[in-house]
């Protein structure tokens, strides 16, 4: 059983929690993700890890409610434990030999963001991070972004933080103000990764993204994560899950991500309908 050490609300619909998983805090890596279950009859979901701390033995996940597994994850309180808690799996971000690099976040994809970003920043790498939300209300981690990294841009939808705008806006000035970036890495919704790599894609630079399928096992068993790049299916729980973004079949993935949406949603009625009653 892994126990819940630390919860935060990061905003209304984005949760943190802190998880006692010693053996995997030993090994993780960023980039990285677990797979969990909250009960020996729940689904299970991945999520990518995003912090750890080896000396205290403990992973932290950031999460959207977005789904049933996510909902009766959130009503979980410090002291409940998770049934199950399985990782690091997937491959760690290369941050080796890179001297300046642009870190492109979108949303909740920002919490994957980050640990890359720290990294990088702690190797002596000079980080560039654009993050971007669609409000004010929906920021997360940007004090730790600011701590992290050389310069930090922060864009919203409608103005209410930081600039007015997409962060594709913000990484075009940046290259176009004279930027040698020797690689962009990209985290957030499909839509925006796709739109990133097509910028990056004009201006020949070589970019990688980060990509979160559904996935079931993690192991490249069920297939469910695959996706096409470079004209190959590749499995992003075991191949992945960071890609070349320029090789990536983004239209076929972002319809892949559509499949499950009804009975996501019906699911998670019924969970909210449930944990209402209880």
């Amino acid at each position: 059983m892994y126990r819940i050490v630390n919860k935060k609300e990061l905003n209304a619909t984005v949760t943190l929690m802190e998880i006692d998983a010693p053996l995997i805090a030993k090994k993780t890596e960023p980039g990285q993700f677990i797979i969990l279950r909250t009960d020996p009859d729940g689904e299970r979901i991945p999520l990518t890890i995003a912090d750890f701390n080896r000396e205290k033995g403990t992973v932290t996940i950031i999460f959207q409610i977005v789904g049933a597994t996510t909902e009766f994850l959130n009503h979980m309180e410090e002291g409940d434990s998770l049934h199950d808690f399985v990782g690091p799996l997937g491959r760690p971000t290369e941050t080796e030999g890179k001297k300046k690099v642009a870190v492109v976040g979108g949303g909740v994809g920002c919490a994957i963001a980050y640990p890359i970003v720290k990294k990088l920043h702690a190797q002596g790498t000079e980080v560039h991070a654009i993050v971007g939300f669609r409000n004010k209300g929906l920021v997360i981690l940007e004090e730790e972004f600011k701590t992290n990294s050389s310069k930090l841009v922060l864009m919203s939808d409608d103005g209410s933080c930081g600039k007015k705008g997409l962060v594709t806006d913000a990484l075009k000035q940046l290259i176009e103000s004279g930027e040698k970036y020797d690689e962009v890495i990209t985290i957030g919704p499909l839509i925006m990764m796709k739109y990133v790599s097509m910028l990056t894609r004009e201006y020949n630079l070589k970019t990688i993204a980060s990509m979160n399928p559904v996935m079931i096992d993690g192991t490249g068993m069920c297939g469910g994560c695959r996706l096409s790049v470079g004209g190959q299916i590749k499995f992003a729980c075991v191949d992945g899950p960071e890609f070349d973004a320029h090789e990536i079949d983004f239209d076929e993935a972002i319809a892949r991500s559509t499949m499950y949406k009804p009975f996501e949603l019906k699911t998670h009625e019924k969970v909210c309908n449930l944990l209402k009653a209880m």
